[in-house]
Parts: C-alpha cells; structure tokens; sequence
C-alpha cells in the first residue's frame, strides 16, 4: 500500500479545477546546440487542504519541425533542497510529441510531496545535443500522481517556448522513385491515371503558432478524470520504474 495521502490530493480538489497548480518559469529562450545548460524552474503550488504526495511532472515537447529525437534533449531535475540531480529520458510518443517522465528509475525518486497550500519550486537544467537542428519547442508540465498501480492527473502548467540555434543540417527527407512523364496536353488522364488527392494534416498536430499543446488540448476538457493520449504512455513508463524500485527494495 502507498502513503495514506496518495488518494487525497485530486479528492481534496474543489469542483473540477487542478489540485495542483503548476507553473514554468525563469528559462532561457534559446539554446544553443552543443551548448551548455539552461536552468528554468518549475512551481507546484498546492491548492488543497490536504497533502499531496507522489507528485511525479512530466514534462512534453513538441518541436515545429517533428525532427528532435529523444535522445537531444537532455533534462535533469532537482529534488527539494537543489542538491541531488536526476535525469529525464524522453520517448517519443504516436503524435510525434517527446515525453519525459520525472521518475527517477536509477536513482529511487519516490516522487515530491507539497503541503496544503503550499508552493515547492523545483530546479531543472536543460542542453540541447550537438546534432539537434534549429528549432523552435514549446515545452508543457503535466502533473501525474501516482498511486500503487494507477495515477491521475492533478496538474497542468503553462506553456515554454524556446528556440534551438544549431548549424546543423537538417535531416534529409526520403528519396523518391523518379517521376512518370507527365501527359501531353492532348492526352487527357484517365480516371484510373488521376492523382490522389494530398492527405489531409494530421489533427493532432500542432499548427505552427498555436498556443497549446495537443496534450494540453485533448486532456482540457476532460477535468480530472483518466489519464489518456501521450500521459497513457508516461504513465506506464512510471509504473514500471515503480515496480522495479520495489522489486528492489524487497530483495
């Protein structure tokens, strides 16, 4: 069984707003590729009466052009106090978002806890690979909590926009088989020759400009109901690293 508090933090929350507020602040707005660290911080302000504990952020990015790979961004975050650093892997997820969970797998985080009422900035640094090419990412904080074998979520922080400055290339897109001759103007294509319409953009996509993030758009309407889109497979990369930290501790 988790702490007694584990179920009071979306029980403690009032109609349907978040039980915890979260907010990014403080980034940088350009990082260099290659470059060093950027730090920003990210508050977990608890808007009930109740302790919240289990508290684990998830972090997703969505970058303009869909070519940053998981392995580019390489993001650590600080429990409480700013001492002890734990990295975040990202995956990529079916609507080309990369997510990155606050789980600590290796080194046994089990998750910020914040009292009623109060705030807990957490520290976190960001560099971008030497390979990744300029870009512009919005950056949002999905708050999960945890429980034994499920989670909700409780949170949703603003949007952070940066821009990647890189010389590097971009990745070239696949090569084609060579055209076919196009008609003479007197031959008129038959049905069967008529190009297929273009497809239609993907509508989970975001639209270069848009303010939010599709997560952020699927998960809005639903209050704090069950976790689902891109959170669905951050949460399974939690439990997993959950039950592995106690399969370890009972050894």
């Amino acid at each position: 069984m988790g702490p007694a508090y584990a179920d009071a933090c979306a029980a403690g929350a009032e109609g349907r707003d978040f039980p915890v507020r979260a907010r990014i602040h403080g980034g940088p707005g350009v990082y260099e590729a290659g470059g060093g660290y950027g730090v920003w911080y990210l508050d977990l302000t608890n808007a009930t009466k109740r302790t919240c504990g289990n508290i684990h952020p998830v972090v997703v990015l969505v970058d303009e052009r869909r070519v940053l790979e998981p392995g580019q961004p390489r993001l650590e975050f600080y429990e409480e106090g700013g001492v002890r650093a734990h990295s975040v892997p990202f995956e990529r997820t079916d609507s080309d978002e990369l997510v990155g969970v606050f789980a600590g797998e290796r080194d046994r985080f089990p998750g910020f806890t914040v009292g009623p009422g109060k705030t807990l900035s957490v520290k976190v640094r960001l560099a971008v690979g030497s390979d990744a090419v300029a870009n512009q990412v919005t950056a949002n904080a999905a708050v999960v909590q945890r429980h034994d074998d499920d989670g909700d979520w409780v949170g949703q922080s603003n949007d952070y926009r940066f821009q990647i400055d890189s010389e590097a290339d971009a990745p070239m897109p696949p090569a084609s088989s060579a055209p076919s001759p196009s008609p003479s103007p007197s031959q008129s294509p038959s049905p069967s020759q008529s190009p297929s319409p273009s497809r239609p953009p993907r509508a989970d996509a975001t639209a270069p400009g848009t303010s939010r993030l599709p997560l952020a758009d699927e998960l809005a309407g639903t209050g704090l109901g069950p976790i689902t889109g891109a959170l669905t497979a951050a949460l399974a990369l939690l439990l997993v690293t959950a039950g592995a930290l106690l399969a370890r501790k009972r050894r």
